[in-house]
């Protein structure tokens, strides 16, 4: 079904923990991470945004706080780049609760006919502006899970990582903002 351009294996993991751990040790070695994942958190800012000057701002402030937490980082078993994410997260929740930034949802029509799909709805042309619309009103927390679930296709496992969920909470709260997004198109209450 969907498939995650992101998702990492647990050798790879250990050697994200040694490049980490090095540049807990030495500081100078954090720009390995930086190289690593500066484009990721990148993209994964602009699709948010929409301004790419603002972007880059953001991005930069998330490594610069993720340099100056570092010797606070524990590994937990799960990629370092879940712990950027969620830094991210934060830099942008605090950008939409100052309201310095429009919030912005990109979509590829391919990806809307999944996310229809999955609410078990009959996919038509139709549907997608009461969709965009539907999910434009929903709680940032419940766009983001959309966003990475559906438009950046990561497995339920990494979403989890990243929000700092168990991996079945990540799939209840997914399946309760379809059931939300059903609802508000339909106007019909879902069963479940």
């Amino acid at each position: 079904m969907l498939q995650s351009k992101t998702h990492i294996s647990t050798e790879k993991i250990a050697e994200e923990y040694l490049l980490v751990k090095a540049a807990q040790e030495k500081p100078e070695y954090f720009s390995q991470l930086y190289n690593k994942y500066y484009e990721r958190i990148l993209q994964f800012v602009y699709q948010r945004l929409d301004s790419k000057d603002t972007a880059f701002d953001v991005t930069s402030q998330v490594f610069l706080k993720a340099m100056l937490n570092l010797p606070k980082y524990q590994f937990k078993g799960v990629p370092f780049s879940a712990w950027l994410y969620r830094i991210a997260i934060n830099e942008l929740n605090l950008l939409f609760r100052e309201d310095k930034v429009q919030r912005a949802v990109n979509v590829e029509l391919k990806d809307i006919h999944f996310l229809i799909a999955d609410m078990r709805e009959e996919a038509g042309e139709e549907k997608y502006e009461p969709l965009l619309n539907a999910i434009a009103g929903l709680a940032e927390e419940h766009i983001q899970i959309i966003e990475m679930r559906y438009f950046e296709k990561r497995p339920f496992k990494e979403i989890s990582q990243i929000l700092g969920i168990t991996e079945n909470n990540a799939k209840v709260r997914l399946y309760r903002i379809l059931d939300k997004l059903k609802e508000n198109i339909t106007g019909k209450k879902s069963k479940n």
